[in-house]
This record gives structure tokens, sequence and C-alpha cells, in this order.
């Protein structure tokens, strides 16, 4: 190495740390991510209420997190640093507050703000007490002054959250059907909030596109897009856009004397097997599309539009990829997939339990409602429910959706065994099965995971390390492009 390279690399690291696309995406899920988070559970509404009352709703207002506290025995409370975590064997964390209220008949009556729970706080992240200092505070503080952080201290255990490396959500991919009637299949993960809902295209022998998701199996595409509002065969044609039509054409005459939204939406909940009154049939059929097809463009009456412009888009794809006109979508290629780094995981964490604390209080609420008393919501939120699931999930590595091994032990044997295990990104697939494809080295990977360090045995090439200089962008930068591309004249379509 020349001397130019290592001035280079040696200014690099005073800059940035191994560890700063973890820190950036924890500081992003304390900031910006635990609001989102409250946003959609923002109005609870008991369906037991006091007898005098006509209306009851619960408000979640505001979320924050303070800096590390520890609550001694006689009750008096004081900042922790962490390494009187590790060893008075302790957790490094912090509480979390929310702001509630209640509303009475559409008027605020009960609002304060309480301690919801404890969350445990990354090392060196915007929220630790070692942010900012330097390397004579730290080792003041007892801290080794090399050390990066991005980890956490959960009972005096240091832990680690591993980035996961998953297929990307909201991507329509054609791949070729290993077993089944169709050769092709287009497959798309709509991710939004706490929805990940799997749909898939296939194409029949009856020359039929068919579209399945969730417990709608197999439903004739194009009348999923009347349904949603495209009734002209015309505006169909126009938007899937082909220079040889028969295909589409093929699906549109089978269905050419459907001619308003209701009679679509009816078909496709007898197809599901709906089979009450017709206007209940209609509703939650409704609900069904506005709430699990395509959740990531919109779960309102007025996204149904941009879904049926979607559905098209993917149509045309298909049909492409299927006539060899395209290539089929390679799972493995890197644009294909993303990195769940801790801030996400831990999103996905906080999400499910602060369901599991409003499912406790509401049920807390209700039952005094039934002895004929009005509640205090300040009286019946369990704190330590929260808390105590989180750090279940951090101690034992056991996370939502029944993944494992999600958090892990650091491993300190030496200071470059601690960097790697920092920078480890593993694969969900299982290690006992062959998977050939994926344990591959893929061209990809250049620059972006490191070519050697794998383990050998079952783990080869699922278990994975970034490259030193790697940085992963974070999520969140959406509006801004499409406000760019807006202002440089991107324009919804049209149909004339």
């Amino acid at each position: 190495m020349d001397d130019y390279s290592r001035v280079l690399i040696k200014k690099y690291f005073s800059e940035n740390s191994i560890v700063k696309s973890s820190i950036e995406s924890f500081n992003r899920f304390i900031e910006k991510e635990l609001e989102k988070i409250i946003f959609e559970n923002r109005e609870i509404e008991p369906t037991i209420i006091p007898p005098n009352i006509e209306e009851y709703k619960i408000s979640l207002d505001k979320i924050w997190v303070t800096k590390p506290e520890i609550t001694e025995a006689d009750g008096s409370k004081r900042p922790i640093f962490p390494v009187e975590a590790r060893i008075r064997k302790l957790s490094y964390s912090a509480p979390i507050f929310i702001e509630i209220s209640s509303i009475i008949n559409g008027v605020p009556k009960e609002s304060f703000k309480t301690q919801i729970g404890s969350i445990p706080i990354m090392l060196k992240s915007n929220n630790c007490l070692l942010f900012g200092k330097d390397r004579k505070e730290l080792i003041k503080h007892g801290e080794d002054p090399d050390d990066d952080g991005g980890y956490f201290i959960i009972n005096g255990t240091e832990k680690i959250i591993v980035d996961i490396e998953d297929l990307a959500s909201n991507k329509f991919m054609v791949e070729k059907a290993s077993i089944g009637i169709s050769k092709y299949v287009g497959k798309i993960f709509s991710e939004s909030g706490s929805y990940k809902i799997p749909h898939k295209f296939e194409k029949l022998k009856d020359g039929l596109f068919y579209l399945t998701f969730t417990r709608v199996k197999r439903i004739p595409l194009i009348m999923v897009l009347k349904a949603l509002g495209m009734l002209k065969d015309e505006e169909i044609m126009k938007l899937v856009d082909l220079e040889n039509n028969s295909e589409v054409l093929i699906n549109l005459y089978e269905f050419v004397d459907v001619k308003n939204e209701e009679d679509s939406v009816d078909f496709v909940a007898k197809k599901i097997g709906i089979t009450q009154s017709r206007d209940i049939r209609l509703e939650r059929t409704a609900e069904i599309l506005d709430k699990y097809l395509l959740p990531h463009i919109g779960i309102t009456k007025e996204d149904r539009i941009m879904k049926a412009y979607n559905l098209c888009k993917m149509l045309k794809k298909y049909i492409l990829v299927s006539n060899g006109f395209e290539n089929t979508d390679d799972k493995d290629h890197y644009m294909n997939k993303r990195i769940k780094l801790p801030g996400d995981l831990l999103s996905d964490l906080f999400r499910v339990n602060l369901k599991v604390l409003i499912g406790d209080f509401l049920y807390n609420f209700q039952r005094i409602v039934k002895r004929g008393k009005v509640p205090s919501i300040k009286v019946i939120i369990r704190e330590k429910l929260l808390t105590q699931r989180i750090y279940s999930s951090m101690a034992t590595g056991k996370w939502v959706g029944g993944r494992k091994g999600i958090s892990q032990r650091v491993e300190r044997l030496n200071f470059l065994q601690s960097q790697s295990h920092l920078q480890r990104v593993v694969s969900p697939l299982s290690a006992s099965q062959e998977n050939f494809e994926a344990r591959a080295l893929h061209p990809t990977h250049f620059g972006r995971l490191c070519p050697s360090e794998s383990p050998e045995g079952t783990n080869i090439g699922l278990r994975k390390n970034l490259a030193m200089l790697t940085n992963i962008t974070q999520e969140g930068n959406e509006e801004s492009i499409l406000k760019s591309l807006k202002e440089l004249g991107l324009e919804q379509p049209k149909i004339k």
C-alpha cells in the first residue's frame, strides 16, 4: 500500500466509523420511525364505553426518548454510563415517553405524558451519553476510545443486532416457475407499516391472467382492474401499451359484458367466497381491495386508480418476460436486495409490541367500564409490558415474524473479530437447504460485500460481511426524489 492510500484510508476512518450505517439507522428509528408508528396507531376506540358517553377515543399524540438512566432501589433516577451497565449487569436503556389524551364526545378531556417503557440505546448514537465525547473523556468514563459502538448492553451483556439481507419489497419481479401450471410467475411483496403482503401473477391454460394476494386466490386480473374503477377496455389497452395486444384482447373479450364497478366487485366477492347479502359483499370486498391489494400505494378509496395503473404496468412486464422479449429478474442481483439495519428491525419489534400494549390497556379499560366506572387512562397503562417484551427479544434473539438469531452476543476474542461481527449480514434462507445460487458470489457483491469472509459448512454464502468502506443509504428519500421528478415534468398518466 502506497503512502497516498494509507493517508486516504486514515482520513476516511477519522471521519467515518465502521458502524456508521447502523448508528444512522438507529438515530432514524428514534427520531422518525417512532413518530410514524405512533401516527399509524393514533386513534384508539374502545368497543365498550361508559353508558352516559356517546363517543370515546384515546389519542396518542407525541412520542420521545430521553437519555439512558437507572432507577435505584430507593426510587431515585440518575444517568448511567455503559461501563456501569456492564459491571452491574444492567441494561443500558432510556425511557420512552408518550403524550396521551382522551376525547369524550369530540372534546379533549384528560391529557398527560407518561412513560410507556424503556428502550435499549445503541452506544455512540445521538441518545447515548458517549455521543460527541473526545478520547480523553471516553477514557475518563472507562471506555476504549477506539471502540466504535454500534451495539447494545442488555443485562450487562453486549448485544449486536445483525443486518438482515432480504428481497426488496414493493418491487415486481418475474421468474420461471419451478412447479405449477403457469410457466412464469410474477411476484411482488407489498410492504406498508405492519403489512407485508405477497402478490402473485400467473397465466393459466385458459390464456387468462390471474392475481393472488392474501385470502384472494386466483382472481382474473381484468376483473380486479374493473373493480378498481378502470372500466373502459380501451383504457386498459392503452396502459398495458404493447405492440402485440392479442393476449390482453383475449382477457378483455372474456369479461366484455361487465360494464360497471359494482358488478366487478361482486364478481370478485363471489370468487373469494363471501356469501352474505349483496351490500355487505360489496362493502367487505371493497375493504379487502383497499387494505390488502398493494397497500404500499395507499389504503384509501382514492388510491384505487393508482393501483390499477400499477397493475397494468406489471402486466406489461409479465407479458414481455413470458414471451421472451425481456429477461427474467435475478433475485441474487443486489439491485433486488435490501439490507435491514438495526433501526429497521427495531421498528418491526416496536410496532408489534406497541399493538400488544394498546390491546392490553384496552382490555383493562373495558374491564373497568363493565364494573360501571369511568377509568383514568393513566392507571391502566402497564409500562413494564413493552419493556419486558423488547428486552426478551434482544436477550434471546427471537424476533417478530418467527426469525431467530437476530440479536447476538458481541464476539470479543480480539479487536478484528469484534469489528467483523459488527459488519455481519445474514440471509434469512435456511442453512439446511442447498440454495446454490444464493450462496454463490455475485458480481454485484463487488465493493459492497467481502468476497472471502464467509464461514465454511452449512452457512457458507448465507452469512456474509460488509466490505470495510461500505456505507448503506437510509430509506425515506422517496418524497424528495418524487418532488424533484415532478419539478422536471413527471405527471400522473391521463387517459383521454
